[in-house]
């Protein structure tokens, strides 16, 4: 490709909106265009990209045996409704009425819908095991687009389902989509964890994600050097031990505590640890207020208190000021276990029942308690585990302390089990003739997001650098003075040379500055580069790769070899 022909509208400077590096050099280097907030276009380069990863995810889903199809974006509401995820999906649900107030939803993902397609087709199990494939685009309203592809509201992605007859014949599906993923990662040069994840909205039991590093990920992974125990924040438990339960429990006090109604405060006031407190938070919690009574120095898992509610995120949210008044009797503060003033779902973490003598809220403006225990001064729903895993946390593996990391979720695998097709009635007959229900797997990839993956993994201050298997281009032949008679001949001969031997080759053929070529080069970051330069009289180029600071000199005549040891080194074959 020429680059005088090339649409490349690369930017000098950093667009504003643009908040991580895989975000403001995928617009900087001319690969994506919003359109509105969290919608992209894919420019010419970046599509390129999009398109050998969704090769290499296709060549190694059809290797496992999947077979790829292609459903359409626009989902009938009824589906959704069987499942019972019309409504709890959340606002992240696209919805929209045809002219016939028909209502349908811009899928955000398929099990219903691929469901429904062979459920009256696979009716025995001779047919299974089944597993089925596509690469779409995706639509989910998030409540604040952000970070480019990684958190967007329109994104491409690979989706698969398995069908099994049985729980066994869905672990070895569900093994099977594992090691593929793993295959499509390391092809992809992702460095990445396989982590345990939480089902959420898909439903189902087991669940693992795979996360790209990346200290910009949003995604929080807490992983074992000693083992190979790794989760996201999500479903980490969390073990955490409580000291002193011999302590002698002493008489209950309530103290005069003005203005302090952060547990900041009250640690100060009281001048002992955070840990000597239990803190107390009010939620709204869909049709019921819950209120969740926890150690003071740790944090609330949001996630894993929708889990043991049975509720989506969604529908969880703190309660306003009005709400903890009508609750507590009192200002938002001086939140407690004893004594509440309405009929509420108490929670405890497991933790609470361990702890002597901390001090809560009293439920009464400007005053705590001190030496409450539970048991004796208050009771509630013991939960086992209710907390935020915390760096430095014990592994529930091998006991030894956690590390923490962030990451970006590039891929997902959930043991969906029969929920879809229960609620949809798909069904098979067994060996015996008897109906029972399709057990599901459900396998997702994120193709735009792993393209942003890669970004964050690979770039320097002067751009992307782009691994040869995903490169938009493998080589890029930089003629420095494109009226230099000899330059020009010397790298038009060079580039039809490449693409005769199926390189994929640019010639940048522009008549620009050579700093400008230059600093375009490394900002789309090719990883090949050739520069004919002054010496191209003499048959000499110069060689270098965006991957190093380090230039050669060599014979034109040595150009292939030089190329052909660097694709051997990444394990690749030119076409």
């Amino acid at each position: 490709m020429r680059m005088s022909k090339l649409y490349l509208p690369t930017l000098r400077e950093v667009p504003s909106e643009a908040e991580i590096p895989s975000h403001q050099l995928l617009l900087r280097a001319g690969m994506m265009r919003k359109l509105v907030s969290g919608v992209y276009s894919y420019l010419p380069l970046g599509y390129r990209v999009i398109r050998k990863i969704e090769q290499i995810v296709r060549e190694e889903m059809d290797a496992a045996g999947s077979q790829e199809l292609l459903m359409s974006a626009i989902q009938p509401k009824e589906l959704w409704e069987a499942s019972g995820r019309w409504d709890n999906f959340g606002p992240e649900m696209f919805k929209l009425k045809d002219r016939n107030e028909r209502e349908f939803c811009l899928g955000p993902t398929h099990e219903e819908y691929f469901t429904n397609l062979i459920k009256d087709e696979v009716k025995s199990y001779k047919q299974l095991p089944l597993n089925l494939y596509q690469i779409q685009t995706k639509y989910r309203d998030e409540k604040r687009p952000r970070f480019g592809l990684i958190r967007s509201r329109e994104f491409i992605m690979k989706d698969a389902y398995s069908y099994d007859k049985d729980l066994e014949g869905l672990e070895e599906s569900y093994k099977i989509m594992w090691e593929a993923y793993e295959k499509v990662f390391n092809r992809l040069k992702i460095y990445y964890k396989v982590v345990q994840g939480d089902t959420g909205a898909m439903g189902g039991k087991v669940s693992h994600e795979f996360m790209a590093m990346s200290e910009v990920g949003e995604g929080l992974v807490a992983y074992c050097d000693s083992c190979d125990y790794a989760a996201t924040d999500e479903k980490a438990a969390v073990v955490y031990n409580i000291d002193g339960q011999d302590i002698e429990e002493l008489d209950c006090e309530k103290v005069y505590t003005p203005n302090a109604r952060t547990i900041e405060d009250i640690a100060a006031f009281f001048n002992r640890g955070e840990e000597g407190f239990a803190k107390t938070l009010i939620y709204n919690a869909k049709d019921e207020i819950a209120v969740v009574v926890l150690p003071g120095n740790r944090e609330l898992n949001e996630v894993k208190l929708c889990n043991y509610l049975g509720i989506a995120e969604h529908e969880l949210e703190l309660a306003d000021e009005e709400t903890v008044k009508k609750v507590t009797g009192a200002e938002v503060g001086f939140a407690g276990p004893i004594g509440l003033k309405e009929e509420v779902k108490l929670l405890v973490d497991e933790r609470i029942t361990k702890m002597k003598n901390f001090i809560v809220g009293a439920n009464e403006t400007d005053y705590h308690i001190k030496n409450v225990n539970y048991g004796r001064d208050f009771k509630g729903e013991v939960v086992e585990d209710l907390l935020l895993i915390e760096k430095g946390d014990i592994c529930p593996r091998c006991g030894e302390k956690l590390k923490m990391d962030r990451g970006i979720e590039v891929g997902n695998i959930f043991q969906l089990g029969t929920k879809y097709s229960e609620s949809l009635d798909a069904t098979y007959l067994d060996e015996n003739g008897k109906e029972k229900p399709f057990v599901m797997g459900s396998y997702g990839i994120g193709v735009s997001r792993s393209m942003s993956a890669i970004v964050e993994q690979y770039h320097d201050d002067n751009g992307i650098i782009w691994p040869l298997v995903v490169a938009p281009y493998h080589v890029i032949v930089t003629v420095v003075n494109i009226k230099n008679e000899d330059q020009m001949n010397l790298g038009e001969k060079i580039y039809s040379y490449l693409e005769d031997r199926g390189l994929e080759a640019l010639i940048d053929d522009r008549n620009e500055r050579a700093g400008v070529k230059f600093k375009d080069r490394d900002l789309i970051g090719i990883p090949i580069r050739i520069t004919v330069g002054k010496r191209a009289g003499e048959n000499i180029v110069e060689y270098s790769l965006r991957s190093s600071d380090d230039k050669i000199e060599i014979d034109v005549d040595e150009i292939m070899d030089r190329i052909e040891e660097e694709f051997e080194k990444e394990g690749l074959k030119i076409n």
